[in-house]
């Protein structure tokens, strides 16, 4: 069974995050590249900065005066048979 081990990759030499595995002679590997960098930032991180900002400059989650009915909008919620509207 393979076995998964993490490891930050530096040119041609790896960095073992995880305890590496203990072989003593030559082994094949395979390695896959994850699309996220290493210290976790990215395009991820750039567009949740990007909507907290905006959020902030519509004035933030006070300036919702009726959460419940922004979040049924939002959610596009539709009535639903036999079911009171809860928040």
């Amino acid at each position: 069974m393979a076995r998964a081990y993490k490891a930050i990759l530096h040119g041609n030499r790896v960095e073992w995050i995880d305890p590496p595995p203990y072989r003593r002679d030559p082994t094949r590997i395979s390695i896959t590249l994850q699309e996220d960098s290493p210290s976790g930032h990215g395009a991820r991180g750039d567009a949740m900065a990007t909507a907290l900002e905006a959020i902030a400059r519509q004035g933030g989650i006070s300036a919702i005066p009726d959460p419940c009915t922004w979040q049924h909008e939002v959610r596009e919620d539709r009535p639903m048979p036999e079911r009171e509207r809860q928040c």
